[in-house]
């Protein structure tokens, strides 16, 4: 891959991974809510989960995904309403009181999210089309998903670790609910930004 390309694939892992979106909002709330040790699991689905998914995309699904419109769009608007449930759940968490019960969510679960979240999709979409030629696509599909891999893992820790930052601020019942209704507003935005394309 010419150093030029590999530049711009670096920025388009940057752009997608670092910016608020479903995947971070719920990252930065397990973080809030479980700490860091406990969010792990989540972390490491999201960070692992998405690269393989852009692995298989890459290699076998992105052009069916391209050509199918019936499957484009039944990913789009399933995913758009799982996205809105999350939102709600998050909203209306009970906080603190509900933690003994509450679990973060499983590497497992995370790593199946990706193929249910849109951004995801987007992404993966993107990114295989833009970086991953036909004549060579192993090799390209490697480095695409080793990249996105390493600046994952840096991502998903940021926004865990921004969660767990502010952990010590939602003591109160306000607070809380602020930082609950926020990580749902950023679903909820990002999941109409997706519907509007």
């Amino acid at each position: 891959m010419p150093t030029e390309t590999f530049i711009a694939l670096i920025g388009l892992a940057i752009a997608t991974l670092f910016t608020p979106g479903p995947n971070n909002a719920m990252l930065a709330a397990s973080g809030a809510a479980f700490g860091f040790r406990r969010s792990l699991p989540h972390l490491t689905g999201v960070a692992l989960g998405f690269p393989a998914m852009l692995l298989i995309v890459g290699l076998a699904l992105g052009g069916l995904f391209q050509t199918s419109v019936v499957l484009r769009e039944g990913l789009r608007w399933g995913g758009a309403l799982l996205l809105l449930w999350i939102a709600f759940k998050i909203a209306t968490s009970a906080g603190a009181e509900s933690k003994s019960a509450a679990r973060p969510m499983t590497f497992l679960a995370a790593v199946a999210f990706q193929w249910i979240n849109p951004k995801a999709w987007s992404m993966a979409i993107a990114a295989t089309s833009q970086f991953i030629r036909p004549d060579d696509p192993w090799r390209l599909a490697l480095i695409v998903a080793a990249t996105f891999t390493l600046l994952g893992l840096g991502s998903a820790s940021t926004w865990v670790g921004l969660g767990q930052a502010i952990s010590g601020w939602l003591t109160t019942a306000g607070r809380l609910r602020l930082f609950n209704l926020t990580m749902a507003g950023l679903i909820v935005l990002s999941t109409l930004q997706i519907l509007s394309h």
